[in-house]
């Protein structure tokens, strides 16, 4: 296994990816959803921290959205199954079916 040498924020894996930043966040906010390693926690203060992903969890985290887009009823069930904040998930349904 190679070491992990760098890691991207996740402001930039949502621009990189064209996804909300909100959903992605929303989306890795639970740990259990990637394999554990792939999301990291970079200090950059004594209280605070941003999320950032190795390349293997941007791997996963477009892998897991591509299968979840394959219909609007897989995603909406993505959505409902992966996201917590109801506000978030209708304001990204909205988006979808436009």
């Amino acid at each position: 296994m190679a070491a992990v040498t760098h890691v991207c924020t996740i402001d930039y894996v949502a621009k990189r990816l064209g996804e909300d930043v909100e959903l992605l966040g929303a989306i890795i906010s639970n740990d259990d959803n990637l394999t554990y390693g792939n999301i990291v926690s970079v200090y950059v203060g004594p209280d605070e921290t941003i999320t950032a992903l190795t390349d293997d969890g941007i791997e996963e985290l477009t892998d897991m959205i591509r299968a979840a887009r394959i219909t609007n009823k897989t995603w909406h069930e993505f959505l409902d199954d992966f996201v917590d904040d109801t506000d978030l998930v209708a304001r990204i349904k909205a988006k979808s079916t436009r």
